[in-house]
């Protein structure tokens, strides 16, 4: 029989590839002492079939865990082997089975959950606020500690990628010692695109125009697309009209029902209070023009964004 550590059925599901390969990795860790055979599916080469015959007594006996990922990416023959499978459970054949999100292969996490199935849920890592969580979770894990301002610098610099992220936290904990702050982040990662973008933006918005147009200028040299830079001033601008209208309130709290960050509320706070509404209109209109621009609307994308930062400058100091 299979290991009474292993349920028989695990459904893992959630579109993060990472944490979705995090939980099956630790669903099989304990089959590994007790020398039980995996068996990886992969619905892209599956072949009718192919499921009976893993499933099927080796001449050696011994209990067997089938994994099969990507089931929202299925064949439906695959689908119709795994209900088969579902319908005459075998006490040697173990079952975990991931999706990724949507309606194709809803039949068969229906009956795993109807069977009784362990159900491990790994939602996306969307949000800032989701995205600080998750590192505060990997340096918690590791036993380290990283400050709130390092927390900020590594997801600026390579927070769009749950995996990218991920790595660079697994690098952070290896490679350094004692706490992390945005310093040691900015060694290791500050010469990110990401990161690029942010400092411009943050130049931009405190009115300090002509660092902001020496950064864009460094980056632009560095081979840095104009276009994710326009995306990160329109972000800290939206962030600062969503925050200045949500009130009083702490970090905390604004944070989740703005869908941010504590420290982004924080840094938000300690913006806001330089811009008037009106201010504000006249920045939003500017980096709006300019992402038109640097999309193909415009000649010149470089000065777009000069321009725009210029007018963000101004639009600041008119307060």
């Amino acid at each position: 029989m299979t290991d009474p550590a292993v349920p028989p059925f695990v459904l893992v599901t959630g579109p993060e590839g990472v944490l979705v390969e995090r939980a099956v990795a630790a669903v099989l860790a304990p089959g590994r002492q007790a020398d039980v055979e995996v068996i990886r599916i992969d619905p892209a080469t599956y072949e009718s079939g192919a499921m009976q015959m893993h499933a099927s007594p080796s001449l050696f006996g011994g209990a067997k865990t089938i994994v099969v990922r990507d089931l929202h990416e299925s064949p439906d023959e695959l689908q119709l082997d795994l209900l088969s499978l579902l319908a005459v459970p075998d006490p040697d054949i173990g079952l975990v089975v991931a999706h990724g999100g949507g309606m194709k292969g809803k039949k068969v996490i229906d009956t795993m959950k109807k069977s009784g199935a362990r159900v491990i849920e790994c939602p996306a890592v969307k949000t800032d606020r989701d995205k600080t969580d998750f590192v505060m979770k990997e340096f918690a894990a590791a036993r380290r500690k990283i400050t709130s301002d390092g927390v900020r610098a590594l997801i600026e610099a390579v927070g769009k990628d749950v995996r990218e992220l991920a790595a660079a936290c697994s690098q952070l904990v290896s490679d350094t010692e004692g706490t992390v702050d945005d310093a040691v982040v900015d060694t290791y990662h500050g010469g990110k695109v990401e990161a690029t973008g942010f400092r411009v933006a943050d130049a931009a918005v405190a009115g300090q125009s002509g660092e902001a147009l020496r950064l864009l200028r460094h980056a632009i040299a560095t081979g840095v697309d104009p276009v994710p830079i326009v995306a990160v001033i329109a972000s800290q601008l939206r962030q600062l009209i969503k925050v200045g209208a949500a009130g009083r309130g702490s970090s905390a709290q604004l944070a989740k029902s703005l869908g941010m960050a504590p420290w982004q509320i924080d840094k938000a706070r300690r913006a806001v209070g330089h811009w008037s509404a009106d201010g504000l209109a006249v920045a939003v209109q500017a980096v709006a023009a300019a992402d038109f621009e640097v999309k193909g609307g415009g000649r010149d994308p470089v000065y777009a964004v000069e321009r725009a930062i210029l007018t963000i400058s101004r639009a600041r100091a008119a307060r």
